[in-house]
């Protein structure tokens, strides 16, 4: 009895400290409101945000607001220290070409800065990416690739047993890409009943960390790989990551970005499409069904693995980053990593290796069918550079905007994106 007594205590202290720690949302809320339920004008409409900051879900009066408004990335009207009597007011503003016009807010209080944004579109379908197609993109890549494959993979496959269940084995593996020595790390999720499996490659959003498989997915009868791009293993504790994203990793988007052979995304392209030789080579797979999905770095790694290996039958790419990387120049939102809005005397060098890793330029070699979805209020991923990869897309493809998110996802969003990967694998 004591026993018991004891440990319903200690549930209940573990239960309190874990509701006590809880932190959601903020005391005041900024919202910002267009006037088109939709979040779509036609060029030169006018478009009128209404900008309202709430305390306890209440307007809160004698606010002071800084507000910028224009194009995504480059506003043409910056207000400080306007004061909202009543915790409310509008501003107006329009576009004449396609894009994004974005208003955003910070309002303080009590020595605290909150934010709130609205994005609207401009003709959206109408965007094109402003990047150039070199002449010889597909020949290089095909070279890339060509050079990598004559690399044996040589993998490596390592059972983690604390991470296996009843349906599905999990392994750390490992297989060369590029040259002799340097290897793609992930995790392969593997159904333990025998027999042939569709399979699914996810690739991974930016920055340094540990992966855990997708082991959900595999217990429903597929072969399920998650691979990192750093050429590390996967398992290590976050301290090492943490570690090398300060360290030796720090700011890895632009190392050798003036050089498309030495280029640090060389390496991270030609390795997802090992990934795709790796799952290829494994028995269990069925040798027909195979999609590759991802997020921001891992959206753009999607249409790229699309685009250059014809064995991807599917694609789902969710707020794809590097796309149109030119744009900057025209100082018109480009997409992640910003190479030319960070440095926007770029040299000839960097303009032109940027090509080659252009998303937008792989998406014109698709053929598989493709899932889209972003949000307009991106900050990190603009809408105008996804829309200028995404319209030139010639294959089947479908987008599913969730206005208001940002480089997040609503839940609605993350079911609707997994419905649909099951549908392509026959779940």
């Amino acid at each position: 009895m004591k026993i018991h007594r004891w440990i319903i205590s200690l549930v209940f202290c573990c239960c309190v400290t874990f509701l006590s720690a809880q932190i959601r949302g903020t005391e005041i809320t900024v919202v910002v409101s267009p006037d088109h339920t939709d979040w779509k004008y036609q060029l030169k409409e006018e478009c009128s945000f209404t900008i309202q900051v709430y305390k306890a879900q209440n307007l809160l009066p004698g606010v002071v607001i800084d507000y910028e408004l224009g194009p995504e990335w480059y506003p043409v009207e910056k207000k400080k220290g306007v004061l909202l009597k009543d915790g409310k007011t509008s501003v107006t503003g329009c576009m004449d070409v396609p894009g994004f016009l974005r208003c955003k807010v910070r309002a303080s209080v009590d020595g605290h800065v909150y934010e709130g944004l609205a994005t609207v579109a401009y003709a959206p379908e109408e965007l094109r990416p402003h990047t150039s197609l070199p002449a010889d993109f597909r020949q290089f890549w095909d070279t890339v690739l060509k050079e990598a494959r004559q690399i044996p993979l040589l993998p490596t496959m390592e059972l983690i047993p604390e991470r296996c269940t009843d349906k599905v084995d999990v392994f750390h593996v490992s297989f060369q890409n590029i040259c002799n020595g340097s290897r793609t790390f992930g995790i392969l999720c593997m159904p333990k009943k025998p027999g042939k499996y569709p399979a699914l490659l996810r690739v991974p959003g930016a920055g340094v960390r540990p992966y855990s498989g997708d082991v959900h997915m595999a217990s429903k009868g597929v072969i399920t790989l998650e691979i990192g791009i750093h050429g590390i293993p996967v398992t290590m504790s976050q301290m090492i990551y943490d570690v090398l994203s300060k360290g030796a990793l720090n700011g890895y988007p632009y190392q050798n970005d003036n050089s498309r052979d030495k280029s640090y995304y060389k390496r991270v392209f030609a390795g997802a499409l090992r990934a795709v030789d790796f799952i290829a080579s494994l028995p269990e797979y069925d040798g027909k069904n195979m999609g590759v999905t991802g997020s921001s770095q891992g959206g753009a790694l999607s249409v790229v693995t699309a685009a250059l290996d014809k064995r991807i039958t599917f694609y789902a790419a969710i707020h794809p980053a590097m796309c149109d990387h030119q744009a900057h120049l025209k100082k018109t939102a480009g997409g992640w990593p910003h190479y030319f809005y960070y440095f926007p005397q770029p040299s000839k060098e960097r303009i032109t290796t940027a090509a080659y890793y252009d998303v937008a330029n792989f998406a014109r070699l698709i053929t598989a069918p493709g899932w889209f979805s972003w949000g307009y209020n991106d900050e990190v991923c603009p809408p105008t550079s996804m829309y200028a990869a995404y319209n030139i897309i010639t294959a089947k493809k479908e987008l599913h905007p969730y206005l208001e998110t940002g480089h997040y996802l609503y839940q609605e969003q993350s079911d609707e994106w997994n419905k649909w990967l099951c549908r392509q694998l026959g779940l």
